[in-house]
């Protein structure tokens, strides 16, 4: 069976704090920052709305991916966000349809 992992971004709100992260199940760990599930910075800074993913069939892609952002600028970061998703649609919603 293939595998997918995904490297994501939170946020807050519109311009607000930002979070990322990388999963293998996308829709259960957006479920557990929104549930605040996981004690630590999405809970403590109410960071949930998926606002930026993108999907790798190989691990150690998506690793490299989020520590390349995690180093990122934070422009860089809003930048991305603004061209994936302009209106900053918490993307999650559409995760199951």
């Amino acid at each position: 069976m293939e595998r997918s992992y995904f490297v994501y971004m939170l946020a807050s709100r519109r311009n607000g704090t930002l979070y990322v992260g990388v999963t293998n199940d996308l829709s259960r760990r957006i479920y557990e920052h929104k549930a605040k599930q996981v004690p630590g910075f999405t809970s403590r800074y109410n960071v949930h709305i998926l606002v930026w993913y993108e999907t790798y069939a190989d691990v150690n892609e998506a690793i490299a991916r989020e520590k390349q952002l995690k180093k990122w600028e934070r422009r860089w970061k809003l930048d991305l966000i603004e061209t994936f998703n302009p209106a900053w649609k918490d993307l999650y919603f559409d995760l199951n349809n």
